[in-house]
């Protein structure tokens, strides 16, 4: 017990660390995490704990959900009679002091008069900075971007529900941007009363700016408060910038919390991005990851045919075989790969044939090796045995698709630079162990069973 003297921060802090651990065993995850975490402990006098939080929406949610939990902790910690007072980052205002001992929270007279940036009087119908021409329909589907693209029509079709929030991630030029206007498009279209808005972290944090230079913080708050789909591509761009990343995390946690959804993009997985607090990462990995990967040839091809088909082309088939063999870096560079193909035509009144394709290509691309990759293993892996991709991502237990499972994983692990945690979720949503597992029960058995060397002899042929 802590007597009424006051405290030097530090045991202020271990005051407020002692409270967390209790409350920490007590509700879940992420709970704790977007409520408690983010909590700074300022100073312990008379018998109260002063904390801070980030607004006045954030101290009612918690006042809501969580009075009685913390009236028990302090009075555990402190003893009895404990008051807790709360200053709110975002007012000038006095501090709310809410006395725990006496069993109710209590709320100033003045507090419902105080600006809350979280309110909204109106929900006006906003600009969505959608691109029509990024739709679904020129959003050409393989194995690459299925998962991406299934959930994100799921998304469209119910916001807010199971995929919420939804991480998409993968290199340049794969489909990212295109994906996030194809979501808000048909969302748009099937919930013509809901406010979608696509943009760019980096836009986001030139308004941002500009909102605190002309102090309209709160305008800007408001503003996003009126989202009910955010889009927001290209989230790496927060890395560094400490103070957009604290107003993007009041915004995401408002709109997560009634039931908005949010769809971000990025150039890697949480896991790899630099630059931005944990708590904001944490926040990522709750909802649905999807990577977009390399296009396989197939889906390369049929990228070369829509596009030429949709500008009106004639291209030979065989110089649309040696593109989608030959560009294998991005959707972007395809497309690259045709503007300058038909530049060069237009402007030497040359025939566009495999020479000229050749003599473009070695120009304007580096012409990779084969990538071998998850999606690609997969494939060839349940063409050798006979079955639908969507088998192996099942828990079944039949013998044919655990084998057929376990082989995928262990060629991810030998020809990819994918983790162990990456493989597995992407083979069956498995843990690494399973990985691990899977890969010491192939090798195993190839120096057993010779039907089990065959197989992977084949499949290997295949993929290179």
């Amino acid at each position: 017990m802590y007597n009424n003297r006051e405290l030097v921060p530090e045991s202020v802090k271990a005051i407020w660390n002692e409270c967390l651990s209790i409350i920490k065993d007590i509700v879940p995850e992420p709970a704790f995490n977007t409520w408690f975490s983010t909590i700074v402990p300022l100073k312990y006098e008379d018998n109260t704990l002063n904390i801070k939080v980030p607004s006045v929406f954030f101290y009612e949610y918690i006042e809501e959900h969580y009075c009685d939990l913390l009236k028990k902790t302090l009075t555990r910690v402190i003893g009895k009679g404990a008051k807790l007072r709360y200053t709110v980052l975002v007012e000038n205002s006095e501090d709310t002091t809410v006395d725990l001992g006496g069993g109710h929270s209590t709320q100033p007279s003045s507090m419902p008069n105080r600006f809350d940036p979280f309110s909204v009087k109106t929900h006006e119908k906003i600009d969505s900075q959608l691109n029509p021409n990024y739709s679904f329909d020129s959003f050409v589907e393989g194995q690459c971007n299925k998962l991406a693209r299934s959930a994100g029509q799921a998304i469209a079709k119910q916001p807010g529900g199971t995929f919420n929030p939804m991480f998409i991630f993968g290199g340049s030029g794969l489909g990212k941007t295109h994906l996030l206007h194809a979501i808000g498009l048909m969302a748009q279209e099937l919930h013509p009363d809901k406010n979608v808005l696509y943009v760019t972290a980096s836009k986001f944090q030139t308004q941002f700016t500009e909102a605190t230079l002309n102090n309209k913080t709160n305008d800007f708050l408001n503003f996003y408060q009126q989202i009910d789909i955010l889009l927001v591509d290209d989230i790496q761009d927060f890395a560094g910038k400490t103070a957009t990343q604290n107003t993007f995390f009041q915004i995401f946690n408002h709109l997560h919390q009634s039931g908005k959804q949010l769809v971000l993009t990025s150039d890697r997985s949480p896991k790899l991005l630099q630059g931005l607090e944990q708590r904001m990462l944490s926040r990522f990995k709750w909802g649905l990851h999807a990577e977009l990967e390399m296009p396989n040839f197939e889906t390369r091809k049929e990228i070369l045919l829509r596009k030429v088909e949709d500008d009106g082309l004639f291209i030979p088939n065989d110089v649309i075989d040696y593109i989608a063999d030959s560009v294998t870096e991005s959707v972007r560079a395809i497309e690259g790969v045709i503007i300058s193909l038909l530049a060069q035509s237009t402007l030497t009144n040359a025939e566009i044939n495999l020479e000229l394709a050749k003599r473009v290509v070695g120009t304007t691309v580096n012409i990779a090796e084969r990538n071998i990759t998850i999606s690609s293993i997969q494939q060839a892996v349940c063409d050798h045995y006979n079955l639908d991709i969507s088998e192996i991502q099942t828990k079944s237990r039949k013998r044919e698709v655990v084998q057929a499972r376990q082989i995928a994983m262990y060629l991810a692990r030998k020809y990819t630079k994918n983790s162990l945690s990456s493989i597995g979720e992407q083979i069956g949503n498995r843990d690494h162990a399973t990985v691990l597992h899977a890969c010491k029960t192939v090798t195993d058995l190839i120096d057993i069973d010779k039907g089990v060397r065959q197989s992977l002899d084949m499949i290997e042929s295949s993929l290179k």
